[in-house]
């Protein structure tokens, strides 16, 4: 499955990083400490947070994942669409909390 599959099975309004959305998806990982993203996420990964701020997408990036799901309304500023645009991280937006977006994603068996 893909991102762009991922999106269409899910509902998830993508927000940016359009030019990623074909990147593989091998898992999820759901977090908010952005610290122990870094140390226990993997490359392919999708990342269920509730963060919106521009550093989510240094920390995607840097671990290659495939893309950012911000969950429970949370509205993701400019400059992170920005940044994220720029990357070619795809964030993806949804109105489901954590833990209703993990039992989707569970469903898939991503």
């Amino acid at each position: 499955m893909n991102v762009n599959e991922l999106c269409r099975n899910l509902g998830l309004n993508p927000v940016a990083g359009q030019k990623g959305m074909d990147r593989a998806v091998n898992g999820a990982y759901a977090g908010d400490l952005l610290s122990f993203v870094m140390a226990n996420a993997s490359k392919g990964n999708v990342w269920v947070t509730i963060q919106a701020h521009a550093n989510i997408v240094a920390v995607a990036s840097l671990i290659e994942m495939a893309c950012i799901i911000v969950a429970a309304g949370v509205e993701v500023d400019g400059d992170t669409l920005d940044k994220a645009n720029g990357e070619g991280i795809p964030i993806l937006t949804t109105g489901d909390d954590t833990y209703t977006l993990c039992c989707k994603l569970h469903d898939l068996g991503v």
